[in-house]
């Protein structure tokens, strides 16, 4: 069995039948949104695979480090072996509200042009600014997981 993939120009749908295919996964979603998109916004309730697929971006990216939750660290900094600079893994779930969120420099990780992998986003949704990807994680069950991947518009 393999990774269901429907590709159109408005959103990218991925159905993964086994874990193992979130390597596959991320290197269809970095193909598609392209390199001028940085910020990734992924969704989904816990334990549907956010940060598995977090982790699996990462490697795309070329992370050669340990890619761990971020969830009690809020934000995990990891370099890149091609040098381009760092990925910012965050988990914003322990934040209350957004001015929470911009004392950590959440204004200064966006406007980075670093990839920004946010797990929990939606407190800092007024900081956005519509040149993001959403990933909307599904977990169907113990192996599957539907992903829906949209480019944001203003």
């Amino acid at each position: 069995m393999s990774m269901k993939i429907i590709r159109t120009e408005e959103r990218l749908v991925l159905e993964l039948k086994e874990l193992s295919e979130y390597k596959k996964a991320a290197q269809e979603i970095l193909d598609w949104i392209g390199t001028e998109i940085k910020v990734l916004l992924l969704t989904g309730d816990l334990g549907a695979g956010k940060t598995t697929l977090a982790q699996a971006i990462c490697r795309e990216l070329g992370v050669k480090q340990a890619v761990t939750s971020p969830t009690y660290a809020i934000v995990n900094e990891y370099d890149r072996d091609d040098g381009k600079g760092p990925v910012y893994h965050m988990d914003l779930y322990r934040l209350k509200d957004l001015e929470e969120a911009l004392q950590i420099g959440m204004e200064e990780y966006l406007d980075s042009s670093n990839y920004c992998l946010i797990e929990w986003p939606e407190i800092i949704d007024p900081l956005l600014n519509g040149e993001e990807a959403l990933i909307s994680v599904e977990r169907v069950s113990e192996s599957m997981r539907k992903m829906l991947i949209l480019k944001a518009t203003d």
